[in-house]
C-alpha cells in the first residue's frame, strides 16, 4: 500500500526494519538554524535522514527570492538518491511542530513527481507520546537513483499572483497566523501585511487539539466553504516563504481536494518589489464565502 497524505505513528512503527521505507526528520527553526540539527543529534526517529530546510531543501537567497527559494530540482534529486531514496520507496516525513516544515520535504517530492510520501500525523511529539522508541545513531544510506520529473504546473509566480489576486476565478490563501497576515507582528519579513486580495487561513485551522490532522471528512467541509464553488485548481496557497503553506495543500489532498498550487517565493519574496501592492489590517479582501468561520480573515 502506498501512503501519499499520512502515515500513524504505529503504521510507522511497524516499518522501522523496512528497506523500503526511508523516513527524514525534517525540524527546523526559523530563529535559529542550527537547532534542528543539533535536536536531531540528541534523538531522533530510528533510521530517520536528517534534511535541513536552507541546507538541502532551499536553493540560495538572492536579492528578487523569498527565504526559501526552490531548491535546483536535479541538485535535489541527487541528494534524495544519496539518502537511498529510489521509485519504489515509501518516504515518511515528521518535525515537531505539527508538519509546519515537514510538509516542505512532502510538496518537494510531489512536485518532482514522487506520491508515495505521506507527514507522520502528530509527528515527534504523537511519537513520544505513543512511547515509541528513539535513536541517536546516523544511519548509512544505501545510495541509489532518484528520477526527477518536475512539474512546473505545481507552482505559480509572483505575475501569476498578481495578476489572480483580482480575479474572481482564483483566491489566495495565506497559511500564516492571523496577526502576520494583518500586520499587527511581524518578526520574520521586514514588511508586515499580505498580498491584496488573499485570505487568510492558518495551516493551524487543519489540525485538532493534539495536534494531527483534522478527520477528512470535516477538511473537506471546511475547505469547500474556502473555495467559495471554485475548482481545487483555482486555488493559490502562500505563506511567509513557502514552507507551511504545504500544510494547506496536504490538507486539501488528505480531503480529496487535488490540484491547488503553491506559490513558492510567497510573502517574502512579494515584498522584495516595491511596485507589488501591499496590504495590511482585514479591510478590502474579496469574500472566501458567506460567514466567518475560527481563523479566517475575510470581509
Amino acid at each position: 500500500m502506498k501512503y501519499t497524505t499520512l502515515v500513524t505513528t504505529e503504521q510507522l512503527a511497524q516499518h522501522l526494519d523496512d528497506p523500503e521505507w526511508v523516513v527524514f526528520d525534517c525540524r527546523f527553526t526559523l530563529t535559529d538554524a542550527d537547532a534542528g540539527r543539533r535536536a536531531y543529534a540528541h534523538g531522533h526517529i530510528p533510521g530517520a535522514r536528517y534534511a535541513h530546510l536552507d541546507d538541502d531543501l532551499s536553493s540560495p537567497i538572492t536579492p528578487a527570492t523569498g527565504r526559501h527559494p526552490l531548491p535546483d530540482p536535479d541538485a535535489l534529486a541527487e541528494k534524495l538518491g544519496q539518502w537511498g531514496v529510489t521509485a519504489g520507496t515509501q518516504v515518511v516525513v515528521y518535525d515537531d511542530s505539527f508538519g509546519s516544515m515537514a510538509v516542505r520535504l512532502w510538496w518537494l517530492l510531489r512536485w518532482l513527481g514522487f506520491d508515495a510520501v505521506a507527514l507522520l500525523d502528530g509527528g515527534l511529539p504523537r511519537w513520544k507520546r505513543d512511547k515509541q522508541p528513539l535513536s541517536e545513531e546516523t544511519p548509512i544510506s544505501r545510495p541509489a537513483y532518484f528520477h526527477a520529473k518536475p512539474n512546473r504546473n505545481a507552482w505559480v509566480d509572483a505575475a501569476f499572483v498578481d495578476a489572480a489576486r483580482s480575479d474572481p476565478q482564483h483566491r489566495i490563501l495565506d497559511a500564516r497566523p492571523e496577526e502576520r497576515f494583518t500586520g499587527e507582528r511581524e518578526p520574520l519579513d521586514n514588511v508586515a501585511g499580505h498580498i491584496p486580495g488573499s485570505c487568510n487561513w492558518s495551516f493551524e485551522e487543519n489540525l485538532d487539539l493534539g495536534g494531527t490532522l483534522l478527520p477528512a471528512e470535516e477538511l473537506h467541509a471546511a475547505y469547500l466553504k474556502l473555495l467559495g464553488g471554485l475548482p481545487p485548481e483555482r486555488i493559490i496557497h502562500t505563506c511567509g516563504s513557502g514552507v507551511t503553506a504545504c500544510h494547506n495543500i496536504l490538507a486539501m489532498e488528505a480531503a480529496g481536494l487535488s490540484g491547488s498550487r503553491l506559490y513558492p517565493g510567497s510573502w517574502s519574496e512579494w515584498i522584495t518589489d516595491p511596485a507589488r501592492p501591499v496590504e495590511t489590517g482585514e479591510s478590502g479582501l474579496l469574500p472566501c464565502h458567506g460567514e466567518h468561520e475560527k481563523g479566517l480573515s475575510c470581509a
